[in-house]
């Protein structure tokens, strides 16, 4: 069942968090190969926009943009397009770009993890038939990944930031450990913590924007707002929208347009 890759908590009264007066942020989920619904969650961005009227935006893209889903290789191209197109968009690295690089690089315990993790479906993505990936050992599947997978992509991967902060808000992809100041944190913790950070009762320094970690539906705390909806297996896609002390969340396979938070 779908439903059991979900987490599910709790959910308290969120702070009264901002952005900085004149901006406006939308922060999106996990895309994990789901070119598709990047291509319509986009459309709804650019409509709220438009509907919204002018503001400095930023668009900012928690991480795993790879992996699971059927289309990872389109999804760098349309990303690398929105990047040259407007100047207004940031990348957040996730656990799964990690692993993917680490695999292009020939790191032999990256390169098992990609396979289990959903590396097998990013690879296809890229043109390999089916068949050779699963004859393939793992140094011949290195070998295969340096002529499959553009320098292009590799570089636009590594360019990505670890965390973004804007206001009262702090973008990462995984969480952040609860003890530890946000300008100490370990880049191990921003792309994979879950647990230390998820049943963190108190206060933080920022209100956490956070993918990672699948839910039904966005996952609000007073201290953080989980927006990862499994776009890979569910169909749904999720923007946070940010603007002044209000929120709002634009979503994929939804016939409603945006939901005020």
């Amino acid at each position: 069942m779908i439903s059991k890759l979900f987490k599910s908590r709790s959910v308290a009264k969120p702070t009264q968090s901002q952005v900085p007066p004149g901006r406006r942020v939308y922060a999106v989920g996990d895309i994990h190969g789901r070119a598709d619904l990047l291509d319509e969650l986009i459309g709804l961005i650019e409509a709220d926009e438009r509907e919204r009227g002018a503001a400095d935006s930023t668009v900012i893209f928690l991480g795993d943009i790879v992996d699971r889903g059927p289309a990872s290789a389109a999804v760098i191209d349309r990303l690398r397009d929105l990047a040259h197109a407007r100047s207004d968009v940031r990348f957040l690295l996730g656990n799964h770009e990690e692993i993917f690089l680490g695999a292009l690089d020939g790191e032999p315990k990256a390169l098992r993890l990609f396979c289990r993790i959903g590396g097998r479906e990013t690879v296809l993505s890229y043109g390999m038939e089916a068949a050779e990936y699963e004859r393939l050992d793992y140094e011949e599947l290195v070998q295969r990944l340096e002529t499959l997978v553009p320098d292009e992509h590799r570089e636009f991967l590594r360019a990505f930031e670890d965390m973004i902060v804007i206001g009262d808000y702090a973008f990462v992809h995984a969480g952040v450990r609860p003890d530890t100041p946000l300008n100490l944190q370990r880049t191990s913790d921003l792309r994979w913590i879950r647990d230390p950070f998820l049943d963190h009762r108190s206060t933080l320094e920022k209100t956490i924007v956070h993918g990672h970690t699948m839910t039904d539906e966005i996952e609000r705390r007073g201290h953080r707002i989980g927006i990862d909806t499994g776009a890979y297996a569910s169909g749904r896609l999720t923007a946070l929208g940010m603007e002044g002390t209000e929120t709002w969340s634009l979503q994929t396979g939804t016939a409603v347009g945006p939901k005020t938070n």
